[in-house]
């Protein structure tokens, strides 16, 4: 997360208080603009620049808010976290919580297509992002016990699981757009295949019919968690 030189993060400075101008600023406005920005053209046209025309505001405004482009992707990141906070509250059933996990991360990327990237690597933690992340693991206490290593590897997994698999999702949903690659990608593999060189991938391609993208996100996630409950059925 982004902080200043001896200051606090973005998430822990107080809000400045708004000068009389023809339009009214907050850092919730200035992040929501981001957000539908990000949403509409893709993360990359997202600037200082951009979100304050949409707001019909100077560029100059949006510092006295937020610092660099680093703290505003913090806080875009955040946003989504709090569209997470819907997630059941716990209920004893481990396979339910990390369910209903793994759904709502692939819920929110298909939303903002822009975050699968975000979501990974370094921790989040503005405060939708660790109140979601302390909800899910009070989700997971009950089953887990004193394993808390088990219990924290059981979430990164998931989570990890979920954001590859997305990332992968979107990928596809781009290249079935681009029908040149498309047209030679398929032309390819039926080449290699009657080619003879590659009886497994014969088989799959001719005995197994197509499977839908929630339907495989299903049955990925089914394999993993039984991987969890193995764990827990030896403790």
């Amino acid at each position: 997360m982004s902080e200043e030189v001896g200051g606090s993060s973005v998430f822990d400075r107080p809000e400045p208080t708004e000068r009389p101008a023809p339009v009214p600023l907050s850092r919730e406005l200035i992040v929501s603009a981001a957000v539908a920005l990000a949403d509409e053209e893709g993360l990359e046209a997202v600037s200082f620049r951009k979100v304050a025309a949409a707001l019909g505001a100077g560029p100059m405004r949006l510092y006295r808010y937020v610092d660099t482009k680093d703290e505003l992707l913090d806080l875009m990141v955040d946003h989504v976290y709090g569209e997470l906070s819907g997630q059941p509250a716990p209920t004893g059933d481990w396979r339910a919580q990390l369910t209903g996990l793994a759904d709502d991360l692939r819920g929110a990327m298909h939303r903002h297509p822009w975050c699968a990237d975000l979501l990974g690597g370094r921790p989040h933690l503005g405060p939708h992002a660790v109140a979601y992340l302390e909800r899910g693991l009070a989700g997971l206490a009950p089953a887990f016990g004193d394993d808390i290593v088990g219990m924290t590897t059981a979430r990164a997994a998931v989570t990890a699981y979920a954001l590859g698999q997305v990332r992968t999702e979107l990928a596809g949903a781009a290249d079935q757009d681009d029908r040149t690659w498309q047209a030679a990608s398929i032309g390819g593999l039926r080449d290699r295949i009657a080619s003879g060189d590659y009886p497994m991938l014969s088989r799959i391609v001719h005995e197994s019919g197509p499977v839908e993208p929630d339907q495989r996100f299903a049955a990925g996630l089914r394999l993993l968690l039984d991987g969890v409950a193995i764990r827990l059925s030896r403790d």
